[in-house]
Parts: C-alpha cells; structure tokens; sequence
C-alpha cells in the first residue's frame, strides 16, 4: 500500500461561484488506525448541492467547512486495515470522509454496505442520502396523500427523479417536473413515467408550469427556490404543501432573491412550507430501504447516475459541474 495520498482541501471561500481555485489538491502520509477505526481506501465519492453552504462561513444547521482542511463528504471505500470490532479487510463501507484517498473513519461512524446486493455507487445515491430524503420529504415532509398532483423541481438531479417516481408509485394524479434542457425533459417523461415536464430555460416557470398542471398542484418538492417557488405558490391548489430541500438556484448568488413576490398567497390558500433536513428522518431509513430497494428490484422505480472518472482530482470539477447542472440524477466520483 502507498504511504501517500490525495486530498481536496478547501483554498478560499468563495464569493459568488466556485472556481478550480477554491479548492487545494495537498499530498498527505497515509494515516494509521487508531483503537475503534479502519483504515479505508476510498472508490466512488458524491458531490452534494449542500456543499456549497458549508462553504460559506456562516451559522448552519452543520459547521462550514475549514481554509486549509480536506473537504468532507459522502464516500464509499474498502478496508484495508482494520482496529474496530465488526470490520475486516476487504469489507466495504460507507462513511462520511469523502474528497481524499484513504481516510481513517471510526467503527462507529461507517456504515458496511453490501456490493452483491446493490452497486456501490447505490448506497450514495438511490439507496443512501438522495433517496432517504426523497422519500422522507414527499412522505413526512409535504405529507403526500394520493391523488395528489405533484410538481418537482430539479427533477432530474439525484433526489428529484427519485421524488417524482414515488409520487407515481404512491398514485398521484399527475406528476410534474422541471429541468435544465430538452435531453432531461424527455428522460422524465420517457424513462421516469412523469406525466409533464418542462425546461425552465424555455420561457417563465409560472406559465410553463400552469400549462403543464391546469387543474393545479398539491405538493411541491422544491429542490430549486426563487422563481420555482414562485410558480408553485401560484398553482397551489387550497391546503397545498412544499418540501423546502434546496435552493440550488440561489447558492452562488451575491444579491438576495427577487423572487417569490407573492407569499402573501400562503393566506388565503392556507398553504404549508416546511424545511426538510433528511437527518430529521433516520427513524425512516429500514421502511424506506425495504420500499424503494423493492421497486427498484422489480424495476418499477428508476435511476441514472453521472460518473467522473479520474479519482479525487476530478473532484472539484465534478462538484462545478454538478452546480451548473451538468449531470443526470447522482454526480459521482469514480476512484
């Protein structure tokens, strides 16, 4: 085994968007094991829209990132050196040390997944993070019911092509999504089994969006924020319900946010807006796996993933390309 390896550190914080200068690829010794930890050599990392917050040195619901310190972030890798009662070399593992080679993880900190029931890449996608807050948002979160009609947004990134699938599984009356060009609206509506879909590229969301949701939406699974969640409010149907996840469109923005302009709608259509952290919903986690890695199984359920090749180099690449878009469903990195 080498005795140095890669690892992305954080240079500056940036203002505005990110650049290949905000990250530091350092050379580091290999670090030893301690009592209760594993020695892992990492295979597949995520790039996440959250992120981008950490980034930013301000008070969150999870401490920013550190000039100088290697980023963190979800990854999957193999032992190969072992202190912790219940790991071996060679088991797998998923924890939450990615953007370097070989991390130390503590036994009670990694999770062993298993790569002859699912990919890897899986537990970092469909099966991990993305899908559990998927699942836990539209289900708990906006509390969907069936006949709902749902709008997603985002649809076509990591949770929202999951979002809108268990919508239709659960009986929705129609499902909605938005994406960032003609190639993605087809694989919602062709691949996915969404009912409408647009490219908010295309014109203003609101029109777009009352077009494809004449009779109005009851959920909105808001992945985006500003001008989505504008639209939504305007289509809710009375006693309709949002997911906040994210606000992708808003995360490199210097000035605030022009829109939503018109949250006095919340009034008198009685309306829910809910945050939605996935942390809040571990209690979930057996019932969702059971769930989704069922109509996964029999095929019902979908998923694309968006793999960067090149290992932990690529990494800030991936994560530019992951904010501008670029990917279809999970942005991985392949080691």
């Amino acid at each position: 085994m080498t005795s140095t390896a890669l690892e992305v550190r954080l240079a500056s914080r940036p203002k505005g968007w990110p650049t290949e200068d905000t990250f530091e690829i350092a050379e580091v010794e290999v670090p030893a094991p301690g009592e209760g930890q594993v020695l892992v050599r990492n295979l597949i990392m995520s790039v996440d829209p959250y992120m981008r917050g950490r980034m930013n040195d301000v008070k969150s619901y999870v401490p920013p990132f550190e000039v100088g310190a290697p980023l963190e972030g979800g990854a999957v890798g193999e032992v190969v050196a072992s202190n912790a009662d219940g790991y071996a070399v060679g088991d797998h593992v998923l924890h939450g040390l990615g953007w370097r080679e070989y991390t130390v993880v503590s036994g009670a900190h990694a999770v062993k997944v298993d790569p002859s029931a699912a990919p890897l890449s899986a537990y970092l996608g469909v099966l991990g993070m993305p899908g559990l807050t998927a699942y836990a948002g539209l289900l708990a979160t906006a509390e969907f019911k069936e006949g709902d009609a749902v709008f997603v947004s985002g649809a076509a990134g990591a949770v929202g092509q999951i979002v809108g699938q268990i919508a239709r599984l659960k009986g929705a009356s129609r499902v909605i999504g938005s994406a960032g060009s003609a190639e993605k609206v087809r694989y919602l509506v062709e691949e996915l089994g969404f009912d409408a879909a647009f490219n908010y590229k295309d014109g203003p969301v609101a029109e777009q969006l009352a077009a494809a949701a004449p009779d109005g939406i009851d959920v909105y699974f808001d992945n985006v924020g500003g001008e989505h969640l504008e639209a939504a409010i305007a289509s809710f149907n009375v006693h309709g319900r949002a997911a906040i996840c994210g606000a992708i469109a808003q995360y490199n923005e210097t000035e605030p946010p022009a829109a939503p302009r018109n949250l006095a709608q919340l009034i008198g259509k009685r309306l829910t807006l809910r945050g939605l952290l996935v942390r809040d919903h571990q209690d979930l986690r057996p019932q969702f796996l059971a769930e989704v890695g069922a109509w996964i199984a029999s095929g019902e359920l979908k998923y694309t993933e968006t793999f960067v090749e090149g290992g932990v180099r690529q990494a800030p690449a991936a994560f530019l390309g992951m904010l501008r878009g670029d990917n279809t469903g999970k942005m991985l990195v392949k080691f």
